[in-house]
This record gives structure tokens, sequence and C-alpha cells, in this order.
């Protein structure tokens, strides 16, 4: 079992601070705000990711709408309790942040590698248009015996390739966070907009730890045009 946490869950993230700070939760007495990065993909299409920081990040840099920082860290994964239900949310946890300038050049703006198990059977099916997708759910170790439980979606020759993978099967991920937003509709007939958080796929291997090989497919043309 793979036990680097570090190289199992592991992002970078370029973008626009959105949104001022907001109190999020305390753990042994350090406290933790979350914020809205915008992040702007190839095809000028815009994410809002959510950020969780620690307030001890928060003495280096200053929480500020309309500033661009570069954040490292990790994509992870909490259930939240609400109206009897259980409800998965995810975040951007911030290790490092750094505040840049828009002169500044930076290649990447939003790359996740991620190191885990397929928990579902994945789902594949095809749009009206003929375009096809399979969704998978990934889990990811954490330290302390945790696991992040991460939504991914993948497109043409991936989601045929993992559409009949087995539950259990290591992977790798290579892609981006994204933001959609999606209705859901209530028992009494009311609508609610929510946005859902995953990972968009560019590649994926197989990790077969017995000879240290891989099966790698890769499909990077759809998801940088995504």
């Amino acid at each position: 079992m793979n036990t680097n946490y570090l190289e199992n869950n592991h992002l970078q993230l370029v973008g626009k601070i959105v949104s001022d700070k907001s109190y999020s939760h305390e753990i042994y007495g350090e406290k933790f705000y979350n914020f809205d990065l915008e992040v702007i993909r190839l095809s000028n299409t815009v994410d809002i990711i959510p950020i969780t920081i620690s307030e001890r990040l928060l003495t280096e840099v200053d929480i500020e709408i309309g500033k661009n920082v570069i954040i490292e860290g990790q994509f992870r994964s909490y259930n939240n309790y609400e109206n009897e239900r259980n409800r998965l949310v995810l975040t951007v946890f911030a290790k490092e942040i750094k505040v840049v300038s828009e002169d500044d050049v930076i290649e990447v703006t939003n790359n996740v590698v991620l190191v885990g198990y397929v928990c579902k059977k994945p789902i594949y099916r095809q749009t009206p248009f003929g375009r096809e997708i399979a969704d998978i759910l990934l889990a990811v170790n954490r330290a302390y015996n945790k696991s992040d439980y991460i939504p991914c979606i993948s497109w043409g020759r991936n989601a045929r390739f993992c559409q009949n993978m087995e539950v259990g099967t290591e992977v790798k991920i290579v892609g981006r966070v994204q933001s959609r937003n999606y209705e859901k509709k209530h028992e009494d007939g009311s609508v609610e907009t929510r946005v859902a958080y995953e990972v968009s796929v560019a590649s994926m291997e197989v990790v077969d730890e017995e000879n240290m090989d891989s099966t790698t497919e890769s499909e990077t043309e759809n998801v940088e045009n995504a």
C-alpha cells in the first residue's frame, strides 16, 4: 500500500481570490478559514474552487479579493451531515500560498496528481452527441488512517479504459480540479442549484506494484478543451 501521502495527493492552482475569507473550523487550537479562488482554463472557462487555509499561513499573506496567488496543497473531502443526510464536501487544503503579479508567466494553472483506489464501479455512459464519459470515485489515503474520496470524470479513450476497472484497482490520475453547476430536485418539487467539484482526468495509469509497471491511457486534448 502506498503511504507517501504527499505523492498520493498533490496539486497546484494559480488563480485570483474572489471572496473574503470566512471562518471554517478549529482543530487542536488551530483555526482554519475558507475562500474562493477563480482559476481560468485554456478555453477561458472559469472554475471557482473552494480553498481551506490555516491561520498559520495567513501570517505570511493577506487574503484580499483581486490578489493573484499560487497554491500548493491537496484535494480533500469530508462528510457534512445536514438534514439527517450525509453529503460529501470537497475543498483544496492549502499547504503553501504565494502572491504573484499578473505579469508573472506561469504555464500550469491547475494541476492535480492523485494515487488511490477505485472504490465504486466506474459508471460509463455516452452523451446524446456520442461523447464517452466515465465517472470514477477514488479513495486516496491520508495520514492517521484517513482517506479522501475524490470524484473524477474521464473522457474518450480514458472513459473506455476505466469502464471495466474492478473495485480496489490502484490508479494514478493526472488532471485538473473543476467546478460544475447542477440542479438538485427536492421531494417538495423545489429545485436548488448546487456546485459540484471533481477532477477532470487528463491521463491515468493502473499501478502494478508487483513488477513496478503500469498500463497508461491519455486523453489530454479533450481535457484541455473542456
